[in-house]
Formats: structure tokens, C-alpha cells, sequence
């Protein structure tokens, strides 16, 4: 587990460049006080640092504030499947809520921060304050929709329909944090958006080539800029 803090004075709720996409959207100012009492904040994860592993005691949900969080699971023989990539402002960890322990691991994919909620002061703040249970809610459905959306994508499209959606997913994510959505850095591998789409590294270097020479993209190593948004919302099917 990383090393955390019970309350870090420098950094708070309430000017957080976060708090728009995160869990205080939801609350009053006195609110957001209160949620911040509980928060843990460590220092930075270095990349491949682990939040938490596979089959961890479950204890507490946690927000990105920078960087990129991955999260995958293991089978028996040792074979990684990436379940999700989590940007700032996002929450992650809620795989271990039904089971009480995680079902998947979370490891950063580059230098990160992250706000460590622990979940049983965040459902006794959730009693007292119904907007903060009611988004929390949101968020628990969100997820179930992507994991929904995602078993739709392995099994009904194309490559290009694959890797168009996941692009135009983190752009439009980009636009929620006020980032450009045209012009971003993508903080996973090649190899872990094959793995998380169901690819092999071969086929997702053709299709970012095919893109570019489309001039759909323009790629630089992990630097991409979407040069034809329509197009590429027509290439992943939308």
C-alpha cells in the first residue's frame, strides 16, 4: 500500500483543481469540509507502484489527482487482463465493495497522486449527507456501465472501432477536466490497450498507423492529436 498522511493541510477539497469531476461536486462547502477530514493523501506513487493488489482487504475508494491508475487482474496461470485506465478526477477502488476484498489490482502507470477515501467513514458521511450518497450511487452505476460497455466493444467490434472509441473516451474525458480533447499525451503502453480492448500490440500499432496515414491522427509516440474528429467518430462507429 502506499504511504499516506491523515490529513494534509496543504492540499484541501475545496481548492482542488479535481473537485469539479470528484465526489465534492455533490456538497455544500460545510460538506466538503467534512469529507475532507477524512481524506488520506500520501506522498507521489512512482510508476508501477500498486495501490492495492488482488485479494487485498477492502478498506477504502480513492480519487487520481494526477497521473493514470491501472487496474487489471490475474488468472491463475499469471495472465494480466487490464480492466480499466482512471484519470484525474476519477474514482477507483469499488471492485472490493460487494466482496470486501478487491477483485483486481491498481498500479500507477506513471508518476501519480491519489486521495484515499476509507469507505466506512464514507458511508457514515453518506447517512448524514443524502447528495453525497446519492452521488456516490452515480458513480457505482457509472462504473457498471462501463464495465457494460466494454464487453460490448470485446465482443462486437472492430479493431478500428475498438481503438477509435477508446481515443475519443479519454478525449472526451480530456474536455471534462477543461484539457484540450484534440491534443493529449496517452499514459498506458501499447501493450495494456491491447490487452484491455483484446489486441495484440501488432494490431493496435497498424491501426494508429492506418489512422495517421488516414490523417484521422497524428501520433508521436504516445503524443496524439485527433486531426479529423468526425471521421474518427465514423471509424469507431458512433
Amino acid at each position: 500500500m502506499p504511504p499516506t498522511c491523515p490529513h494534509n493541510t496543504e492540499i484541501n477539497c475545496r481548492d482542488c483543481r479535481m473537485n469539479a469531476l470528484c465526489l465534492p461536486i455533490a456538497l455544500e462547502l460545510d460538506e466538503v469540509d467534512k469529507l475532507n477530514d477524512i481524506i488520506r493523501r500520501g506522498r507521489p506513487l512512482h510508476r508501477d507502484d500498486h495501490v492495492y493488489d488482488m485479494a487485498d482487504e477492502f478498506r477504502a475508494v480513492y480519487a487520481v489527482r494526477s497521473g493514470c491508475i491501472k487496474t487489471y487482474s490475474t488468472d491463475n496461470e499469471g495472465t494480466e487482463q487490464v480492466t480499466g485506465f482512471y484519470l484525474p478526477g476519477e474514482i477507483f477502488g469499488m471492485d472490493g465493495i460487494a466482496t470486501a476484498s478487491h477483485i483486481s489490482a491498481a498500479v500507477a502507470l506513471e508518476t501519480s497522486a491519489i486521495c484515499e477515501i476509507p469507505f466506512s467513514q464514507l458511508e457514515d458521511l453518506g447517512i448524514r449527507m443524502p447528495s453525497l450518497q446519492r452521488y456516490f450511487l452515480k458513480l457505482m452505476s457509472k462504473e457498471i456501465a462501463n464495465d457494460q460497455h466494454l464487453i460490448t466493444l470485446l465482443s462486437k467490434n472492430s479493431a478500428q472501432e475498438r481503438i477509435g472509441t477508446l481515443i475519443l473516451s479519454i478525449s472526451a474525458r480530456n474536455a471534462q477536466r477543461n484539457l484540450s480533447r484534440t491534443r493529449f499525451r496517452l499514459p498506458m503502453s501499447r501493450a495494456d490497450i491491447g490487452n484491455y480492448l483484446g489486441l495484440t500490440v501488432e494490431t493496435v500499432s497498424r491501426v494508429f498507423s492506418r489512422f495517421q496515414k488516414l490523417d484521422i491522427l497524428r501520433v508521436d509516440k504516445k503524443e496524439i492529436e485527433i486531426i479529423d474528429l468526425t471521421r474518427l467518430q465514423h471509424e469507431a462507429g458512433i
